[in-house]
């Protein structure tokens, strides 16, 4: 009772959540883009002689859920992977999601099934999916913004090369680019424009965006402005040296593809045999689910099968 009283609670905070974003949006359309060009204008830290603006990130919609998620750890770094996976909703939306997902698989499996150990695996499952998804979405979005990068360094390269300042270079790129590169640039040109030094909005480039070739553009352009060069021939290195990357990694991943379709099979065997056998002559499986000694021995296997499942994928993937 006491867990169907807090899984109700807990909906109830979901249904709040999603009517305070709905009535907002439905009386502001215009409400997140004007949030979201606030939020370019300023950044988190103090520099000391200088007053600049204060950023806050609204964790949630709800007052109360978002004073509780300002104090939980973690929940800045769960809000950078939103920013950087451009989602719409805030973090105590998804944090709201998975709990209400772990008590719901919880409470419906516990209907059919007595294991503790499976009901608890089941909550954390389904209390991880939005986290993985929002993890998904964040890689997808910087492999785009990858893949854009090199041929958005080789238009500013070009702009300078025509007489452009390097700002207005950059923002060639912004109208030029789509998401993500267009907008992440726009972002760093209206903390420019804002008043921030060029060194400044770079590196807020970089903490934005999780991309290490990212990180040798911004730190060429730096020391640039610091001991002068041709900034436009080091941009077009960079951009070739990154073309040059993605084609050795197309490379290696055709080569890799065998390994990785064997790691694929590896891994399905042993579940594709017990489903097989559990259908064709289920007592030969039911000790290992009544049984206590047969529980022992199936969680030590899950547990040898997420070790092999990690191994597996670290000798598959190859850096480049």
């Amino acid at each position: 009772m006491l867990a169907i009283g807090l899984a109700i609670f807990l909906l109830s905070l979901f249904v709040i959540e999603l009517s305070f974003h709905a009535y907002r949006t439905i009386q502001n359309p215009d409400r997140a883009e004007v949030r979201r060009r606030l939020r370019t204008a300023v950044m988190d830290e103090h520099v000391e002689g200088e007053t600049l603006l204060t950023k806050e990130r609204v964790l949630s919609e709800v007052p109360l859920l978002n004073q509780i998620l300002l104090h939980l750890p973690g929940a800045a770094r769960m809000d950078l992977l939103i920013k950087q996976a451009n989602l719409k909703y805030t973090f105590g939306f998804f944090f709201l999601s998975s709990i209400c997902l772990a008590f719901t698989a919880y409470l419906v499996l516990s209907i059919l099934v007595r294991n503790s150990f499976l009901l608890a695996a089941a909550a954390l499952v389904s209390g991880a999916l939005p986290f993985l998804y929002i993890r998904r979405k964040k890689k997808q979005r910087m492999a785009r913004f990858e893949k854009q990068l090199p041929d958005g360094l080789g238009l500013i390269a070009r702009a300078l090369r025509a007489g452009h300042a390097f700002t207005s270079g950059m923002k060639l790129a912004t109208d030029e680019f789509g998401d993500p590169l267009g907008p992440e640039l726009g972002e760093t040109l209206d903390e420019i424009n804002f008043g921030m030094s060029v060194p400044d909005a770079l590196k807020n480039l970089v903490r934005r965006v999780d991309c290490p070739d990212l990180s040798f553009f911004v730190v060429s352009v730096i020391l640039q402005r610091e001991t002068g060069g041709n900034l436009a021939e080091i941009i077009e290195s960079l951009a070739g040296l990154m073309r040059e990357r993605f084609k050795f990694r197309g490379k290696v991943r055709t080569l890799s593809a065998e390994g990785r379709l064997s790691a694929v099979i590896l891994l399905l065997i042993p579940f594709v045999l017990f489903g097989i056998l559990f259908t064709i002559n289920r007592p030969y499986l039911t000790p290992l689910i009544d049984d206590p000694i047969g529980k022992v021995l199936a969680g030590i296997a899950g547990v040898m099968m997420i070790l092999g499942i990690a191994v597996i994928k670290r000798v598959i993937k190859v850096e480049v």
